[in-house]
């Protein structure tokens, strides 16, 4: 048996971060993924200010300028509504999965991680510590970090299921044609129940699809159609797969297993993006179980991971009450209202998509306007 400090399955953004973090701290860290990179992955691939930032911190470059497109204009609709087109806005980033995994995962190799990408996982024997191939090899590790996804196979053998139905989002998306030089990001509030549309324009196509509360879209699939009627897109083959957004696990693992990245439920609650709290958790996720590998008591890492989520943690908390606004039957119309109208409702979302400011700044913004929405919303003014 290959015996090694840390295995880290799952070679996304939580993982790669992960994988790149321990085995720079001189850990020796195996790397784990069913797929081999680069490979095609079912995302918006929006790449906010947060996440630019958190990529530099965590790999010590920016993210490759060839893999991504930054626009700076937006349209923001809302039931079929025009709410406003903003120019000159701080700059979002959108980039292809396929291409910043790839990036991420080579960061983690050059850093000493054992790559063991293509290979798929038989078994966790967690009382043993050991990680069985499908090929037959059995790994041993010290701190194991499930980093592999909303439908977490490390998440599974934990709780017995990845996510809870009733909170889980789904998305549905499609890879357009060529978008025009000039497009803007676009957003759509309502294209999907307590969720939205977007259509991101990149450097080969147009990302285009809708997101939303599972459970709350049982007719996700004709909304989804309806949607794309807007673009005069037909035919295009539509993928889909679930986002744990709202569905935190706030004690994200057991002992010496963490779990990281969408497989821990750190999705944004309100915007879906997932890359930024991904990479920052596989980074907090391998810091916490450098930490206890050092202390030789590799079952104090959940304890310190969960002391260094606590900002992620904390902002998962206050989107989770600021949808209730945006989403909210109750305070829809009101929003709405206040979004086309309001300069500065407009300016804290887009200081938000760009990372300048964090959800409890926002939250408080939020509260102090929450009279004039219950007003609005009881006016219908």
């Amino acid at each position: 048996m290959d015996q090694f400090d840390v295995i880290v399955i799952g070679a996304g953004p939580a993982g790669g971060a992960a994988a790149h973090v321990a085995a720079r701290a001189g850990l020796r860290v195996a790397l784990i993924d069913r797929h081999g990179f680069p490979r095609d992955k079912l995302c918006g691939g929006g790449f906010t200010g947060r996440s630019y930032r958190y990529y530099e911190e965590i790999f010590g470059a920016p993210i490759p300028e060839e893999i991504i497109l930054t626009k700076h204009s937006v349209e923001f609709h809302a039931h079929g509504e025009e709410l406003a087109r903003i120019d000159g806005i701080p700059p979002i980033h959108m980039t292809m999965r396929r291409d910043m995994d790839h990036s991420i995962v080579r960061h983690a190799l050059a850093s000493g991680a054992e790559d063991f990408t293509g290979c798929a996982v038989e078994a966790l024997e967690f009382d043993t510590r050991n990680v069985v191939l499908k090929d037959g090899r059995r790994l041993g590790y010290r701190v194991l970090i499930g980093a592999d996804g909303a439908n977490s196979l490390v998440a599974r053998a934990l709780y017995g299921r990845a996510f809870d139905h009733d909170r889980i989002g789904f998305g549905l998306e499609i890879e357009g044609p060529v978008p025009a030089k000039d497009a803007p990001v676009r957003i759509d509030f309502g294209a999907a129940e307590w969720g939205y549309g977007w259509n991101f324009p990149k450097a080969g196509s147009a990302t285009i699809g809708i997101g939303g509360v599972h459970a709350k879209n049982p007719e996700m699939k004709a909304a989804m159609a309806r949607y794309l009627e807007i673009f005069g897109v037909e035919g295009a083959r539509v993928k889909g797969a679930f986002l744990p957004f709202g569905d935190v696990r706030w004690s994200p693992g057991r002992r010496e297993v963490l779990l990281a990245g969408d497989a821990a439920g750190l999705v944004d609650p309100i915007t879906g993006e997932g890359i930024a709290y991904a990479m920052k958790s596989g980074a907090l996720a391998a810091e916490a179980a450098v930490e206890a590998i050092r202390e030789n008591h590799p079952p104090r890492a959940l304890t310190l991971y969960r002391m260094g989520l606590r900002e992620i943690h904390s902002a998962m908390f206050h989107a989770r009450w600021i949808r209730q606004i945006i989403f909210g039957r109750a305070f829809r119309g009101a929003f709405v209202r206040a979004f086309k109208g309001s300069g500065t409702v407009r300016y804290q979302y887009l200081r938000l998509m760009a990372g300048e400011i964090e959800y409890p700044a926002l939250a408080w913004a939020t509260a102090k306007k929450l009279p004039g929405f219950v007003v609005r919303s009881v006016s219908g003014r």
